[in-house]
Parts: structure tokens; C-alpha cells; sequence
């Protein structure tokens, strides 16, 4: 290799280095030009790229539920007009330069996703499906992708007959994959062209745009084990917890470490876009100051609405923060975090310029043009969009299994029933004392001995009715909250729940499991379940309970919360104390019986339930070997369980205990917010139950 060859190659690998555009000058006159034996000029060395102007579309979330059914085809209608967006009539889109990514839980189970079993051939097929035909680059995996196993992801990625598999590839950085027998097949080598890998898994990928190579790096939430089923997938850093600086940064090297080999073995390329499933923006918000050489990160699973004051919004939507958010990151340079709240009903868009040197340029950022775009009929029509026809077709096929579903009815409700993501995972509401309350009565058929159920909120997805506002009205206090809606196409009246219903606000559908817990073992169950209670917090690990009442106090130390804590009857009545002022009262080996979910008595969201243990739920594939009314769902699973709870109690007389505030709640009294009743008898909220309300 001749000396000039060496030198160019090694000025090649400079922008690599944390040194100055003045610096690089330097090197370059001394180490060229002034040097003997040499005749280069500047034409022979590379010349560094010119500044360009990236559109990025995102998403993250997307989760399909039933609102998809309308929501996908509007997402799609609105991102194709914003990617082909020609606001001068030139013939060309007035950004050329558009990547479209998404920083996971592509789909989630629901009766969305289960419907493509009929349709498909497989369930989940339709939602991969739509991202192929949304066009998205690639995906970072979430949390939510490995819900039903490994072998449902490999199934979801592989091409089979008659499907495409995935078109683009999934990326994560901190899983390790080749300890699973179902995906280890699927992984490939790091830092390739996205479209050369579809069907595939990977650390990192590059797209380019325009000759413009942008390096992409996914990574996913460490406690992916307590909140997933990953199989064998071995999920790095192994230990982490959030509120610990050390374990953020080791998650951040292991990011770190990718970009590096990404940016090394290709050293042309100085933009790179990380995709973040982290749950918390507040972590994704940390990792931008503790990373190098990323310049932007698109957050993921904590469903955060980032908009700017340009944005409209959904009716009863307020944003979390402003679109994007800017840090410092570890090089001194400026790195944007963007998310948006899912479920199809936001695109994300920034749009914004990089210098020649690979870094973004904040005053760039138009907030007009940047931001959330809302995926309503009135935002579609704001960017004159249409709907994709392959999209239409795959959600009109659903929507014909899920419609069947609908006219099946199990109960009535007067009410609405909460199941909002922001309330049921720090609060109790009454669809989560409902289906408690479910829980503990098919428990009891199989032990009369069960007196509690404990839930995790984050197993609840959607409510039970309509949450709405007046035309013309986005006040809060306008806000109606109204019982199911009728579906004349499927027979359903107002106010009847349906099968549908069930299966969208228990999408999981998980199994119930008998423990037994001594009351140590009790008082450690729940002060885990609002050990993560913190301001602006949705931990999925929130309990909702039934057969008991306890209090907390969230400005007390985790594990050391608890107040007060009740064993109650149906009538509110006491009839064990187990904690008061704080302090466990009698013997602490007394047992309960307490019925539980399959999933948190594996430990799943790091629940301590001892490791013995009775399964309820029978794992048939026979519908007509199911009893009860209910055989939809297999026998001793949630679903069955609230059908058949619904079937009994609320067939003719509609539920009618209505949501309250915190400050009203009683069986989960939080003391910030109330006064602690937990130790007085037959007391609802300081108040005498109804007859409604006896179900305590």
C-alpha cells in the first residue's frame, strides 16, 4: 500500500474520533501536504458529507385492539400523505430524505391479533402485515412481541406459505438470542442494509437514504423477563433496576458498545437513530446524556405523548411534554428524544437538518411542521390523506370475526368501566375490582378456603364502555364516560358486555393460580405491588385486589409503605387484621388462601409468590369440552372467569358500582390523596356501603 493510500484511509477513520472539525484541518495539512514524498491534492481526499434534512416518521406501540380496526387505516392515511407531502406541486416530495421506524410492541394479544388465526392462517399475521404495508425499515423489539413465547415471534418473523414474514428486520442490542432454540436461527450478522435482511434479527442495521447511510440500533427494557416470556432469550444487562445510576449505565454501555462497532466498520456513516423500548421515558431521557454519537432516540412503551403547542390533539388528550425533547448528550452534542402515544393514533414526525459533520441542528426544528399527527378523521383530512387499500382490506377481514364476537353478551353495566392505562396502574378503579372480584368467585369453586385475589393492573388494556367528550368540548370536566355503546350490526344493546368486550379489556387472557401466603409473605406481595408508585409511574405491577383493603403511604420508602392492611367478606366486614400503624399484627405464619394470576405467580412483574402452587386454568384447544356458559376462553382462565362472574351476578341486574376518585377509593387507600378506614368495618370511602357496593 503506497504511503498516500495509508494516509487517506487513516483520515478516513477521523471523524470516528472525538476531535474538531479544526483538528481534522490540521492533520490534514501537516500530515499530507507537508510531508516529503508526497503529491496529493485535496480532490484525493474525502470530502466530508453535506449537510442534509432527514423527515423521520415513527411510532411506537402500535398494540392493535379494536379501535384499530379504524385507527390503522387512518395512521396509514396520514403518514403516506406526510411522506409524500409536495407543498409547492413540483412533482417531488418536499422531503426526500424519510426513514419511517418504529421502537417496538408492533402488536400485543387481542382479539385484534387473534382474529388473524381465522383470516391468516395464524394469529398476529394481520398486524405484521400492516407494518410491511406502513412500510417501517425496521422495529425495535418490545416487550409486548414475546407475550405468547418465542415460538410466536419466530412464527410472526419467518416467511411461510402464503405470508411474507417480516419485510424489515427487528433489532435489539441487549438480547442475546442465540440461547433460544426458536429465534437463534433468526439472527444475523450486525450492520447491514435493512432491506437485504427482512425476516431476520439483528444488534443494528443501516438504511440509506439517497446514497445518505443512517445507522439504526435498537434495544429493549431489561426487565423484559419480569413483564414478558422471553423463553431462553438471555436479556442484558442480567441485573437492573431503574432508580439505579449504575444499572442505567451498563445498559447504556451495552448500547454504546453496538454504536461503536456500527460507526467502525463504517466509517462514513455519522448519523445514527436509536430505537428505545425502555417503558419509562425517564430512562430513554438518561441514556441520551450517557450515549456518544446518537443523535436521535425514539422512546418506546410508556405511551408518552411529546407534542408542541402547533399539535391538535385527540379530544381529552394532553401532552407529557414538548415534541422533542432535547439533551446533551455524552459528546457535548445535541440529541432529540421523541415518542408519542400509541395504539395507531398518533405518526410521529421530525423533520430536521444535520451539519456536514453528522449533528443535528436543533433551531432547525420547526414546531409547524414537527410533532404529533393526530390519526382522527379530522386529522386525515388535515393532510388530505388516504387511507392505504391493503390496510382497509386487512382490518375489513378482522373486523368480520371480531364483529361475531360482539353479539355473544355475558352482563350489563350501568357504568363505565375503567381500564385506562394511567388508572388502573396506580389506582383502583371498579373494572379492576370487577374482575378481582371474578377471580376470587371461580377460585372459590375450586377451594371454598380462598378469601383473596391480587391482580396486576397492567394485565388490564382497554375499558369496558366509551370515554368521549361533547362535540366542540375538551374540558376535562366535560368528559363522558359512558356504559358500552350498541352494535346493531352484531345484535348488541347498550350497556351489555360482550364477549369482544371481555377479550379487549383482558387481551392477555392470562391463567389463575392458587398460593397460599402466610401473612409475611402477604404484606411482601403488596408492599411490592406499590413499591414503584412514583410520580408520573404506571408500573404494571399496581395491584387490584379483592377480598381485602389496605393503605399506603408513597412517600414512605418502598417496602416500608403499607400502613394498614384488612382481611374483608363480601360485606366489608373485618375479619382479620393484618398490618397496622405499619406493623404486622399476630402470628405471621397465619395463612391465606389467595388466588393469583399464572403469570405473577412465576414472578412475572417481580412478584415474591412462594413457589408452590395450584394452575386453575385448563390448557384445552377443545371449545366443547369447556363448561359453563362461558366457552370462549378455556375453564379457570381470566376471561372465562369475569364471563362467567358477569353471567351470574349481572345477567339481568346491570353492575352499577361507578369509578371514583382517589380520594374516594377504599379498598386501595392511598394516603396522599385520603384518610386510612382500612380498620373500620362495613365502611366504603368513610362511607356506609349500598347494596351495590357490598361486593368488597
Amino acid at each position: 500500500m503506497s504511503t498516500l493510500n495509508f494516509r487517506v484511509r487513516w483520515l478516513s477513520k477521523l471523524n470516528t474520533l472525538d476531535l474538531s472539525v479544526a483538528h481534522i484541518r490540521l492533520l490534514i495539512i501537516f500530515g499530507i501536504f507537508f510531508l516529503p514524498g508526497t503529491t496529493a491534492s485535496l480532490a484525493q481526499v474525502r470530502t466530508a458529507p453535506k449537510p442534509i434534512t432527514l423527515q423521520l416518521l415513527h411510532a411506537s406501540d402500535q398494540e392493535a385492539g379494536v379501535p384499530a380496526l379504524e385507527d390503522a387505516p387512518n395512521f396509514s392515511a396520514v403518514l403516506n400523505a406526510l411522506k409524500n407531502q409536495d407543498a409547492n406541486r413540483d412533482g417531488k416530495p418536499d422531503y426526500p430524505n424519510t426513514l419511517i421506524l418504529s421502537s417496538g410492541d408492533a402488536y400485543i394479544p387481542s382479539p385484534f391479533l387473534f382474529a388473524s388465526d381465522t383470516v391468516f392462517g395464524s394469529q398476529g399475521r394481520g398486524d405484521i402485515l400492516i407494518q410491511n404495508a406502513l412500510g417501517f425499515s425496521a422495529i425495535a423489539f418490545g416487550n409486548h412481541e414475546f407475550d405468547l413465547g418465542t415460538t410466536v415471534v419466530a412464527d410472526l418473523i419467518q416467511v411461510k406459505e402464503n405470508y411474507p414474514g417480516t419485510k424489515f428486520p427487528y433489532l435489539s442490542t441487549n438480547l442475546d438470542f442465540s440461547t433460544d432454540k426458536d429465534l437463534a436461527k433468526l439472527v444475523t450478522q450486525d450492520g447491514q442494509e435493512a432491506s437485504k435482511i427482512p425476516n431476520k434479527i439483528a444488534r443494528s442495521t443501516i438504511i440509506t437514504v439517497n446514497g445518505e447511510k443512517i445507522g439504526i440500533v435498537g434495544a429493549t427494557t431489561p426487565t423484559l423477563p419480569t413483564i414478558s416470556s422471553t423463553g431462553s432469550v438471555t436479556v442484558l444487562p442480567k441485573k437492573f433496576n431503574d432508580k439505579d445510576a449504575a444499572d442505567i449505565a451498563a445498559l447504556a454501555a451495552e448500547i454504546q458498545t453496538s454504536v461503536d462497532t456500527l460507526l467502525t466498520k463504517n466509517p462514513k456513516i455519522n448519523k445514527v437513530i436509536l430505537l428505545a423500548h425502555m417503558q419509562q421515558i425517564a430512562i430513554e431521557l438518561k441514556l441520551a446524556e450517557l450515549l456518544k454519537n446518537v443523535d436521535i432516540i425514539v422512546a418506546g412503551g410508556s405511551n408518552t405523548l411529546l407534542a408542541d403547542k402547533t399539535d391538535r390533539l385527540r379530544v381529552g388528550d394532553k401532552p407529557a411534554g414538548t415534541y422533542p425533547i432535547l439533551k446533551k448528550a455524552a459528546d457535548g452534542n445535541p440529541i432529540a428524544v421523541v415518542n408519542t402515544d400509541g395504539n395507531y393514533r398518533y405518526v410521529g414526525r421530525l423533520v430536521v437538518d444535520f451539519d456536514s459533520n453528522g449533528v443535528i441542528i436543533p433551531k432547525s426544528i420547526n414546531s409547524k411542521i414537527s410533532g404529533a399527527y393526530v390519526t382522527d378523521s379530522q386529522g386525515v383530512a388535515a393532510v388530505r390523506g388516504k387511507p392505504d387499500p391493503k390496510i382497509v382490506a386487512i382490518t375489513a377481514a378482522l373486523k368480520k370475526v371480531i364483529i361475531a364476537q360482539d353479539g355473544k353478551i355475558f352482563g350489563k353495566t350501568n357504568v363505565f368501566l375503567n381500564g385506562w392505562r394511567g388508572d388502573v396502574r396506580t389506582q383502583e378503579t371498579n373494572l379492576g375490582n370487577l374482575t378481582a372480584e371474578a377471580n376470587l368467585a371461580i377460585a372459590k369453586r375450586y377451594d371454598p378456603q380462598t378469601v383473596i385475589s391480587i391482580k396486576n393492573g397492567g394485565g388490564m388494556r382497554d375499558n369496558i364502555g366509551v370515554y368521549t367528550f361533547p362535540a366542540g368540548s375538551t374540558h376535562p370536566e366535560d368528559v363522558l364516560k359512558l356504559p358500552p355503546q350498541a352494535n346493531p350490526v352484531a345484535g348488541k344493546k347498550e350497556k351489555e358486555i360482550s364477549q369482544l368486550d371481555i377479550a379487549n379489556a383482558l387481551r392477555f387472557n392470562n391463567g389463575l393460580t392458587l398460593v397460599t401466603l402466610t401473612a409475611a409473605e402477604l404484606l411482601a406481595v403488596i408492599e411490592h405491588g406499590v413499591s414503584a408508585v412514583v410520580p408520573g409511574a404506571t408500573p404494571g405491577s399496581f395491584p387490584q385486589i379483592a377480598g381485602l383493603a389496605f393503605s399506603f403511604d408513597p412517600d414512605l420508602p418502598a417496602g416500608k409503605r403499607v400502613r394498614s392492611l384488612a382481611i374483608k367478606d363480601s360485606k366489608g366486614k373485618i375479619i382479620d387484621v393484618v398490618v397496622k400503624n405499619g406493623q404486622l399484627v399476630g402470628d405471621s405464619t397465619r395463612t391465606f388462601r389467595t388466588v393469583t394470576l399464572t403469570f405473577l405467580a412465576g414472578g412475572g412483574d417481580g412478584y415474591p409468590f412462594p413457589k408452590e402452587r395450584v394452575d386453575l386454568t385448563l390448557k384445552d384447544t377443545v371449545p366443547s369440552k369447556r363448561t359453563g356458559l362461558a366457552t370462549f376462553a378455556p375453564d379457570g382462565s381470566e376471561q372465562d372467569a369475569l364471563a362467567e362472574y358477569l353471567a351470574t351476578n349481572f345477567k339481568e341486574v346491570p353492575f352499577a358500582q361507578k369509578d371514583v376518585p382517589s380520594a374516594e377509593d377504599s379498598r386501595i387507600q392511598n394516603l396522599k390523596y385520603r384518610k386510612d378506614v382500612v380498620l373500620l368495618n362495613s365502611l366504603i370511602g368513610g362511607r356506609k356501603s349500598s347494596k351495590l357496593n357490598k361486593k368488597f
